[in-house]
């Protein structure tokens, strides 16, 4: 992956690579999983705490191959019950599939069960090799096939089912007579049929689901085959998406039905999105909650609350603590944080809004700035109903514009103005005639004015 981070704590659609495979494998009940680390051992079992605490982190030292890894994770296991084995690098892999893969090895009565797919370019993938009657005799990995073998489709997934005995005794008497000079854990197929024991393969439908990942191409693709999931489920449970392809959606993120997604739109962390609300185009919404019927367009909100009916947009950014209430609106070029917009008041436009309340039907002008910070610490405004602020207004917190009251354009209001009041903070206009030809003589400004009959 080239990268400090290990390969599976990369994310797509909000989980991390190593979490996907854990959520397929929370729908089995299992009595117990362990995950073997290596590279990156404290950034891994710390991740694991945070989303699996339960599962068992087994330090795996030494490199020694996928057989290396599953022993050490077995050391202390007991002597009955079945075993899955997963790779941590296959993100794409769902629950559905692992229970119809358990449904075949129990129904198969076989000590091990190997999960397979016909896939398009092999290449890279341990091969299936089966005998004239079609049972499986070896998995061959690609540096140890010959070129005859190479050309073989169905390949191992990684996945696969045992008997803890069979598979604990075959574990003792793996090699490293390889390419690799590593214990691979497919040389277990071989060594069970030796013993006489029943071998058997589940060839699963969508070769996708089994695409491991490499390097960050594949991080690429796996993560559009998962956004292409992700938005067909959304589909068919009644949501609009415009354009698919240009549309992210965590898998994390709650929609309901007739919520509209437009071209470019991305959803992520805990986000959820309410029946009639449309997002887009070009949005980006973090942990962001939107009410029925509100419009967000062309925005990027982070940790925010927007209500229903409310408008955002085109071009507002929204930050943490931000709550708008029903009917209100902010617009273009409008940044909230740490604010409250009451019902029906609005922000409409090239205004920064910071740690203050806004009561209800009221509106702020253009250009308005809410003036929070003295360089140390951050001060709160407080605005009451139908107030109205006027445009290109300064209001230095702490301060307080109480109900009903009115700002003049233009003033700089650094103390409380009285319900119904109107504050006004600027100097007096004064006019110096002439200034423009006794200062600009011969301007393009001074002939307009003499055109005028202005003179000195």
């Amino acid at each position: 992956m080239k990268s400090t981070r290990p390969k599976v704590l990369h994310e797509i659609a909000g989980r991390s690579l190593l979490g996907h495979v854990l959520h397929a494998l929370s729908s089995l009940s299992s009595k117990e999983i362990r995950v073997v680390v290596g590279s990156g051992k404290d950034d891994v079992i710390a991740h694991l705490k945070t989303i699996a605490p339960k599962v068992l982190p087994i330090f795996q030292e030494v490199r020694g191959g996928t057989g290396h890894a599953v022993r050490i994770a077995l050391k202390d296991a007991v002597a009955s019950g079945t075993v899955i084995v997963c790779a941590g690098d296959t993100p794409l892999l769902t629950g559905a599939s692992l229970q119809e893969f358990i449904k075949a090895h129990t129904e198969s009565g076989a000590a091990a069960t190997v999960l397979t797919t016909e896939m398009p370019d092999p290449y890279g993938y341990g091969r299936i090799i089966r005998d004239g009657d079609g049972a499986i005799l070896k998995i061959v990995e690609e540096k140890d096939a010959s070129e005859f073998e190479k050309e073989v489709t169905e390949i191992n997934s990684g996945v696969f089912l045992f008997d803890l005995a069979a598979l604990t005794s075959a574990l003792s008497r793996i090699t490293t007579a390889n390419a690799q000079k590593e214990e691979y854990l497919t040389d277990v197929i071989g060594i069970l049929k030796s013993d006489g024991k029943k071998v058997a393969a589940h060839c699963i439908d969508d070769f996708t689901e089994i695409l491991g990942i490499n390097d960050r191409s594949q991080l690429s693709e796996c993560a559009a085959l998962m956004r292409d999931r992700i938005n067909h489920a959304l589909m068919m449970s009644g949501v609009s998406i415009q354009d698919p392809l240009t549309t992210w959606v965590d898998v994390n993120v709650e929609i309901d039905s007739d919520v509209t997604l437009m071209m470019g739109t991305s959803l992520s962390g805990e986000t959820k999105v309410s029946t009639g609300a449309v997002i887009g185009p070009r949005t980006t919404l973090i942990n962001t909650t939107v009410d029925k019927s509100a419009h967000v367009i062309e925005s990027f909100c982070r940790d925010a609350k927007i209500g229903a009916s409310a408008v955002v947009g085109p071009y507002s950014h929204l930050r943490n603590g931000t709550v708008l209430a029903g009917e209100s609106k902010v617009g273009s070029f409008v940044e909230m944080k740490n604010a409250t917009l009451g019902t029906g008041s609005k922000v409409p436009h090239l205004s920064y809004v910071g740690d203050a309340t806004i009561g209800d039907e009221s509106n702020i002008g253009a250009a308005t700035v809410f003036v929070n910070y003295d360089g140390v610490e951050k001060h709160h405004t407080t605005v009451g109903d139908h107030v109205r602020i006027g445009s290109d207004s300064m209001l230095v917190a702490p301060v307080t514009i109480g109900d009903g009251a009115y700002t003049a354009a233009g003033s700089v209001i650094t103390e409380d103005v009285p319900p119904g009041a109107m504050g006004i903070g600027r100097s007096r206009q004064v006019n110096i005639l002439g200034w423009v030809l006794r200062k600009r003589k011969g301007s393009t400004s001074a002939a307009a004015a003499e055109k005028k009959g202005i003179h000195e």
